[in-house]
């Protein structure tokens, strides 16, 4: 995986929470003193950001959590990283230019005709379904609205939310008459929670995992685009962006047919 749960099941409720709510609240400050929460109990950490127990109870279950314990586990186990060049230009320029080059070479390697098929096989879903959802965990769910306001300006409308609680809730509700695109850097959407007690409900959807990776996709997932991937964070989420916007173009282009 490129990102531990915690910062997906933060970084995501901050960016769907309105500034200033009670779990945005939470969020910041434990994102911001992290280092200093392993011996803080659930009262003192309320009194830290200033509000009841109750509050922090049920922040953890709203992002997704079993309780405060597990909130507790992910702070002891999450370590922050960010990928870059080995080695690294002192010019500028020469820096960005490098950044830039990485970042086209991988898009490239996305356009294959591999790649083409399984986005011809997802287009005749599109059209098949009237329900459609597409989901992604932080940078990948920039995947997933851009394919949202692609197929918007199509005439097709399908659904999207940021949250990571709230998405596994609206998969795992999904009948069997609707559509799931999960875009998946590395494949590993379903490993950041357990769904081992819920998979036969996400047998009822069609689950579509558009991924650079190889990984083997659990039992429920029904197909899968997959491209060639460095699988580093410098690619991320450009090569999900460029399957979205083939998926796209492969739909207006059938529609028109």
């Amino acid at each position: 995986m490129i990102y531990d749960k915690l910062p997906v099941v933060f970084l995501s409720t901050l960016a769907a929470e309105k500034k200033d709510s009670t779990n945005s609240v939470i969020a910041e400050y434990i994102l911001a003193h992290q280092s200093e929460l392993a011996d803080v109990g659930i009262k003192e950490l309320a009194e830290k950001c200033h509000v009841g127990t109750g509050s922090i109870s049920r922040f953890c279950k709203e992002i997704g959590l079993n309780d405060f314990a597990e909130l507790k586990v992910l702070l002891g186990n999450t370590a922050y990283r960010f990928d870059k060049e080995d080695t690294i230009s002192a010019d500028p320029l020469e820096r960005m230019q490098s950044w830039s080059r990485h970042i086209c070479g991988s898009i490239q390697n996305v356009v294959t005709q591999e790649t083409l098929r399984g986005t011809e096989r997802l287009c005749q879903d599109l059209r098949k379904y009237e329900k459609v959802s597409a989901f992604g965990m932080l940078k990948a769910e920039t995947a997933a609205i851009n394919l949202q306001v692609d197929l918007m300006m199509l005439g097709k409308q399908i659904h999207t939310a940021v949250p990571y609680a709230e998405q596994t809730e609206h998969i795992l509700n999904a009948g069997k008459d609707e559509l799931i695109l999960i875009f998946s850097y590395t494949g590993s959407y379903f490993e950041y929670q357990s769904f081992r007690a819920k998979e036969k409900h996400l047998a009822l959807p069609k689950i579509w995992m558009i991924c650079g990776s190889d990984k083997k996709m659990p039992w429920f997932v029904d197909d899968v685009i997959r491209f060639v991937s460095p699988l580093d964070q410098q690619s991320h989420p450009y090569q999900l962006l460029a399957v979205s916007g083939m998926i796209s173009q492969q739909y207006a282009a059938m529609i028109q047919d």
